[in-house]
């Protein structure tokens, strides 16, 4: 059986890490070059039409397994319900279809509502051959979210194939997902899993950063809907829950659907047309935050990968159990795309589509004022705070029964939370800037919330009934969960001010507070224009220790014996008070800066009084401003 497993994963790895070197050369003879454009991120002509070689890496394999005759026969029926047919067969139709017209657009660019209609008549395919997602009862609305979810996933995975070996990547890892969650529960689409794997795996190779070739439509689209129409199989196991049912595809595919979602809603509300490609992926925006291509991509594949193992361990664990690992994913995933759509990334303002309409008013109170969002994730964190609590309280059948007490003191605990919270103040802070003193007010306002909703449940319920161990993990989840999102915000702000750092290298001197205060300066102002390596520092004591991340490289007279490996192109005095002593070191550093032609500047801080003789004359001045 095993040796039957690798030959197929083999094959299809083969076939692909053989054929795409040859298609490239083939590409280059033939001119299927993707020549770089401003909507485009490359920056070379790079070989296309990779899709050849991952199309036929996935059906050789399992043409050898597909039975068209179960297609014929589920045609045939009159009622048209019943058992699926072959689903590798479906898929060898279905992926010959859209690779022909992902080729045909290659070839001849066309327009992108022509290639919505394809998309569409192949997602047709699939639920006129029984195929469905089994979310809703009604099958009307289950059909349409069938079609909808085969079109948007293959849209996407198209759309993310703008990255060297991104789509691959993102492909690869849910491939190796569903490999996990298929055994040994349905073998042929574990089987057709491992396919996928290989053939995608193997053109990474080729295809990841520097790319020698491009997958083009005529690959992602395969690519695409492969992976969603073999995600519908989950829903095909008799003994999937309901909730697994749903959660379990969503969490598999979260980063096609993540990207999908913020580009086309920031595109529509900025007043850009959807279907038109441009740099304003989530992919992009990493980049702009100051990761590498590859850095970005592999970030996108490992929360894909821990998304899909999220979906493994729903799939393996019971309703009761599965909040505890969808809550965390959703929140954080929102969480991102959140920091993520701040980035600006065109010069026209964002959401300008809410602009001037009648509904300006509420839309932009819900878009602009972000506290309105921390007022609904802080209800959610205590609910699921709460619900943890009980979850790590109670085991098995006990959690069971206790799980009604949960449900009925839940709308308690998360008002007299919200309205302690509301209370103290801890919506008048700003995103991104938690100091100390907001630290210790999220502390003092989760004691007293816990407190009070324990005070509210004894006078509604009595105490009797409710454990005070869940109180104590209840309050620390909830400041965890509080501070967790409150410092994600603030360290977001920190790694893109971090990462985005550009100019000319520099040296901090004088690793003190003032040194602190100019590390500051530069971080939040882009105009200075320098990158510091670090600090040196007279008090030998410092040597080693770090400020802010930035390392204290040690002693000034140690750093002119080795300054040289660090490329530096000056040196800057944070250090205000020029005594005595603080001259004689000014000097020192003026004439090691001659000889070392690099530059010094001094960081100075000052208040300075303003001339305040004429200011009736300007008030006047002002007031007779024409409007």
């Amino acid at each position: 059986m095993i040796s039957y497993l690798m030959m197929k994963f083999g094959l299809a790895f083969g076939l692909s890490a053989i054929l795409t070197p040859l298609i490239r050369s083939i590409a280059i003879k033939k001119s299927w070059v993707a020549a770089p454009t401003q909507d485009r991120w490359h920056q070379h002509p790079t070989p296309s039409m990779g899709g050849i070689a991952i199309i036929s890496a996935i059906i050789l394999p399992l043409i050898f397994m597909a039975d068209f005759g179960s297609v014929i026969e589920q045609v045939m029926k009159k009622n048209g319900f019943g058992d699926t047919p072959s689903l590798s067969a479906v898929l060898i139709m279905g992926s010959i279809f859209l690779f022909g017209l992902g080729l045909f657009d290659d070839l001849h660019n066309i327009k992108p509502h022509n290639k919505l209609i394809g998309q569409i008549l192949a997602a047709s395919l699939v639920v006129f051959l029984g195929f469905r997602l089994h979310w809703f009862t009604s099958m009307t609305l289950d059909t349409m979210a069938t079609l909808f979810w085969i079109v948007g996933l293959t849209n996407a995975f198209n759309l993310i194939d703008n990255m060297d070996g991104l789509c691959a990547g993102v492909g690869f890892v849910a491939a190796i997902c569903l490999t996990v969650l298929f055994y040994p529960l349905a073998l042929e689409p574990f089987l057709i899993a491992l396919v996928l794997a290989g053939a995608m795996g193997a053109f990474l190779i080729y295809n990841f950063n520097p790319a020698k070739i491009f997958m083009g439509d005529c690959g992602s689209l395969v690519i695409g809907f492969s992976i969603s129409v073999l995600s519908l199989s989950y829903s095909e196991i008799p003994s999937t829950q309901t909730l697994a049912r749903i959660t379990v595809p969503i969490l598999l595919l979260l980063v096609p659907i993540l990207d999908t979602t913020l580009v086309t809603v920031i595109r529509v509300l900025s007043g850009r047309k959807a279907s038109i490609g441009g740099r304003d992926h989530t992919s992009h925006r990493l980049v702009l935050m100051g990761f590498s291509e590859k850095k970005a991509v592999l970030m996108l594949c490992g929360i894909g990968a821990v998304a899909g193992f999220a979906a493994v361990f729903v799939s393996r664990t019971d309703t009761w159990t599965s909040p505890a690992v969808i809550i965390p994913v959703l929140i954080a995933i929102t969480l991102m795309g959140i920091y993520l759509s701040q980035l600006r990334v065109y010069p026209e303002k964002e959401f300008s589509i809410l602009r001037n309409r009648s509904f300006t008013p509420i839309l932009m109170e819900l878009t602009y004022k972000r506290q309105m969002l921390l007022v609904v994730f802080d209800s959610i964190l205590i609910a699921f705070s709460y619900y943890m609590a009980y979850r790590l309280r109670f085991e098995g059948d006990a959690f069971v029964q206790y799980f009604k007490l949960f449900l009925r003191s839940l709308p308690a605990v998360i008002a007299c939370k919200m309205l302690v919270f509301f209370g103290m103040g801890i919506y008048r802070g700003i995103w991104g800037y938690i100091s100390a003193n907001d630290v210790s007010l999220h502390l003092k306002a989760s004691i007293i919330g816990t407190l009070v909703s324990m005070l509210a449940l004894t006078v509604i319920y009595g105490f009797g009934e409710f454990s005070k161990g869940i109180f104590v993990l209840d309050w620390l989840f909830t400041t965890g969960l509080l501070l967790g999102v409150r410092g994600s915000f603030r360290l977001f702000i920190e790694t893109q001010k971090r990462k985005t750092l550009s100019g000319e290298k520099v040296v901090i001197y004088g690793a003190g507070r003032a040194g602190e205060l100019l590390l500051r300066e530069i971080l939040n102002n882009k105009n200075l224009k320098v990158v510091p390596i670090g600090f040196v520092d007279d008090d030998e004591l410092k040597k080693g220790r770090n400020i802010q991340g930035f390392p204290i490289i040690g002693t000034f007279e140690e750093f002119k014996q080795n300054y040289q490996q660090h490329q530096i192109k000056g040196m800057l005095i944070s250090f205000n008070n020029l005594n005595g002593h603080s001259h004689l070191v000014l000097d020192a550093a003026k004439n090691f800066c001659t000889r070392s032609g690099l530059f010094l500047k001094r960081f100075q801080i000052e208040l300075q009084d303003v001339d305040l003789s004429n200011s009736e004359i300007a008030f006047g001045i002002e007031n007779h401003i024409p409007q």
